[in-house]
């Protein structure tokens, strides 16, 4: 399953484009919450980052992870996918950068971060059940979880769901892999439940002309 799982992933990553080289502001890094680009909050929602460890949950090719080390965080990047892994290393090769699950990572050792954080990745297409307890554990006291992406596509359809990844050759069978859609209260009760507080789960409304907003959640490892 791991194998089936990284080789949809490297789908995916091998059909985006890659960030930008500047957004449109003119910076050559930048955080960005949504799948908006310069769209949404900003890094701010993890906290004081300057020298301390970060982790990123599902880094893709590196933008949002090279933003955090340029602020001075002390960052690690985890990917399953190796094409996404290669992409990170050869535009940004002082990143440090692990292809992994999220799930073998944060078993693998009892290091702590003080912000973990996940952008369309990990978070959701992780089991919360095997994802948040090893977070919690991960984060030194008073740490932040933070995690985005879409809200769910249908309502009243929660839970594990299947994500779709088309392989560009003709006549290829489409991957798939698992993720967990709920809606913003019920992410805020298992984040609660798995020993979080001041947890906030709410939808970013999108640009306008654009339908799809983003959800975002946040909670903090209690002192």
């Amino acid at each position: 399953m791991r194998e089936q799982d990284a080789g949809a992933w490297d789908v995916w990553g091998a059909s985006k484009a890659g960030r930008n080289e500047r957004n449109a502001a003119g910076a050559s890094t930048w955080f960005n919450w949504t799948q908006w680009p310069d769209h949404g909050p900003d890094e701010k929602i993890l906290g004081n980052i300057v020298g301390s460890p970060v982790l990123d949950l599902g880094c893709g090719s590196g933008g949002n992870l090279a933003h955090l080390v340029a602020l001075g965080a002390d960052a690690v990047g985890v990917d399953i996918s190796p094409v996404q892994i290669a992409r990170t290393r050869e535009r940004w090769p002082h990143l440090d950068v692990r292809q992994e699950t999220a799930e073998e990572f944060l078993a693998a050792d009892d290091y702590q971060y003080t912000a973990v954080c996940s952008v369309f990745g990990a978070a959701w297409f992780t089991d919360p059940a095997d994802l948040l307890p090893l977070v919690h554990e991960r984060l030194t006291p008073g740490g932040v979880y933070a995690f985005s992406h879409n809200p769910p596509a249908l309502v009243g359809c929660y839970g594990p769901q299947a994500s779709q990844m088309q392989p560009p050759e003709k006549g290829a069978e489409p991957l798939y892999v698992k993720r967990w859609d709920y809606e913003p209260a019920r992410w805020a009760e298992m984040l609660k439940q798995a020993g979080f507080t001041d947890v906030t789960a709410e939808v970013i409304e999108p640009p306008a002309g654009k339908r799809t907003g983003t959800l975002l959640v946040r909670g903090v490892k209690g002192c």
